[in-house]
Formats: structure tokens, C-alpha cells, sequence
């Protein structure tokens, strides 16, 4: 999953998600103030994650009556491929379907406020908490990831102070100049320590 945060070295390219031609208008009103901002629309959500592949926009407004849950699975969707700000106005909804929107990576849900005025602070800060939230993710992962490599590390030194009646100390070495001489990370070295480990024990 690869984030798209919005390039600011070029003009925004915006994909408007309405069937209203109305409403559509208001924001393509609202977004006149991005200049020379590219603004495509579509009017259903159809295979939305195959249109998003295709258009690659760097923002998506989605405006709807009233969300349902096909709705917010093309939002998850689109945010499960490349993540990127969402913004959706819907007329009415419950509160339920809010919290689901946000999980489902909508950056911002108004409901019952689109005005032409409103339509760049929103996008703005939608673009803020999208970058907020993909560095705390980011953040998470990596987290996630070495403690995963400490643990993977720490096993395969338990393997050899067991096998070799070694020291910790002595097992973390035998670990990193065996990697050093195969020109590989530690990690790989231990990972492929406890793949051999376990196919001797069968």
C-alpha cells in the first residue's frame, strides 16, 4: 500500500465523484481558487478503484446524498491500493456511518455544509490530516517492523547460546560476522538460522 500525498510542485489534479450536476458545480466553484488545478468528474462510483488507478488523482471529493455501505467499501478500497485525501459531503447521515467513513480513509465528512466557500479550507485541512495521519502510520509500521526484528534476532541468539553453549554476547557475534562475511543484513542471517532450525526439528 503506497500513500499518494498530494505533489505541490504541480497543479492538483481532483476527481469529483457526483451524479448532481448542481451540486458538482459548487465544488468546481469552490476549487476555482486552486488556479490551474486539474478537475475531472465522474458521476457514479462504480469500479471507482480501477477509475482512481487510471486518473491517479491527488484528491477525491465525493458528494452523496446519503452514504451507504457500497459507498464507503469503494472508499476502502481505493484507500486499501493508494491511500490519498478523501473528502465527502453527504446531505444526511448517522452517526454510525461517520465513524465508518474515517475508517474506511476518509479524510473529511461534511454533512449538510457544502457552500462554494467551504470547499478549499475543507480540502485543506483534509490534505493536513491525511499527511498527519500517513506519517503516524508510517511511524506505527516501522515500530511494528523492528520489533518484529528484535524478536526474529533475539530467537536465533537463544538458538545458538543453546546449541553452541554459548554467551548472549557470544551468539549476537557469531550473528553478525556471519552476516558481515556473507554480505547479507543480520535479520536474513537470523531468519534463515531458525528456517534451518525448524526443519531439523521437523
Amino acid at each position: 500500500m503506497t500513500a499518494q500525498e498530494p505533489d505541490t510542485s504541480r497543479p492538483l489534479k481532483i476527481l469529483i465523484i457526483d451524479s448532481n450536476d448542481e451540486r458538482a458545480a459548487v465544488v468546481e466553484s469552490g476549487l476555482s481558487d486552486y488556479g490551474d488545478a486539474q478537475i475531472l468528474r465522474v458521476g457514479l462510483l462504480t469500479d471507482l478503484a480501477r477509475q482512481v488507478e487510471e486518473i491517479q488523482p491527488d484528491v477525491i471529493f465525493v458528494d452523496v446524498d446519503s452514504p451507504d455501505r457500497d459507498t464507503l467499501e469503494s472508499m476502502r478500497n481505493v484507500s486499501d491500493i493508494a491511500p490519498r485525501p478523501i473528502v465527502m459531503f453527504v446531505e444526511e447521515s448517522e452517526a454510525s456511518l461517520a465513524e465508518e467513513a474515517l475508517r474506511a480513509g476518509v479524510s473529511a465528512y461534511i454533512v449538510d455544509g457544502l457552500s462554494a466557500k467551504r470547499v478549499k479550507p475543507i480540502l485543506d485541512v483534509a490534505i493536513l490530516r491525511f499527511k498527519v495521519f500517513q506519517t503516524m502510520r508510517e511511524e506505527l509500521d516501522r515500530a511494528k517492523s523492528d520489533l518484529a526484528s528484535r524478536k526474529t534476532i533475539e530467537r536465533a541468539k537463544g538458538l545458538l547460546m543453546q546449541q553452541r553453549n554459548v554467551t548472549e554476547e557470544e551468539a549476537y557475534k557469531l550473528l553478525r560476522t556471519t552476516a558481515m562475511k556473507e554480505g547479507k543484513p543480520i535479520l536474513e542471517i537470523a531468519d534463515n538460522l531458525i528456517s534451518i532450525a525448524r526443519l531439523l526439528k521437523g
